[in-house]
């Protein structure tokens, strides 16, 4: 980080992420709007006023699709740990299949559901990474609330499966055809007024 100005802390950050985007070709507003962000806030990261959250700098990491030794230099300059962004889950997915086969194994802390309305997906030569983020509110940045690594053909068996769930989901809610039953007395109906009209010729 910067430490020439201090109003500006972060100036190396902000210029990279700059350059990042300017070499995108994207302005402001389409970066801010991917990430889901205000212009003004990315802005002020920009600049090297703010320091943008580890979420968020993630998000602009997965955004820009910056490849990962540049992201190791991006994550470095906001000062968060680094050491392959907090040793990822690709990283160590990678690691075992390369040890030998051994397994990796996750703990669950807690297995209550969460949901989501954001998803970013990121993929390079450790695997697949989906990172599930929430919204907090209109103008409050969205929080990471998952992020799951898998190799790039579990990924796809993911995706099969994914698809293949839906589409069965989707069958058996469809709306059965079902013949309405006749409303009682309604041929009788029928036939008395046709004796009516031959009472009325005859």
């Amino acid at each position: 980080m910067s430490k020439n100005n201090p109003q500006f802390p972060y100036a190396d950050l902000g210029l990279r992420l700059r350059r990042v985007r300017e070499r995108l070709q994207e302005s402001l507003v389409e970066a801010s709007g991917a990430v889901e962000i205000e212009v003004e806030a990315l802005e002020a990261i920009e600049t090297g006023k703010n320091r943008p959250s580890e979420d968020i700098l993630m998000l602009l990491i997965s955004h820009f699709e910056v490849r990962e030794d540049e992201a190791e230099q991006i994550w470095e300059l906001a000062g968060y740990e680094s050491s392959k962004q907090a040793e990822d889950v690709e990283s160590l997915a990678g690691r075992a299949q390369q040890e030998q086969g051994q397994p990796v194994m996750v703990m669950p802390g807690d297995l209550r559901i969460v949901y989501t309305d954001m998803l970013h997906v990121s993929v390079n030569d450790y695997g697949v990474v989906m990172n599930f983020m929430q919204g907090s509110g209109p103008k409050s940045p969205p929080l990471a609330i998952a992020r799951v690594g898998m190799s790039r053909e579990h990924a796809q068996s993911v995706l099969e499966v994914l698809q293949r769930t839906l589409s069965q989901a989707a069958q058996k809610s469809l709306p059965q055809q079902v013949q309405s039953p006749k409303k009682p007395g309604a041929s009788t109906d029928r036939r008395s007024k046709s004796d009516q009209t031959d009472k009325r010729t005859s």
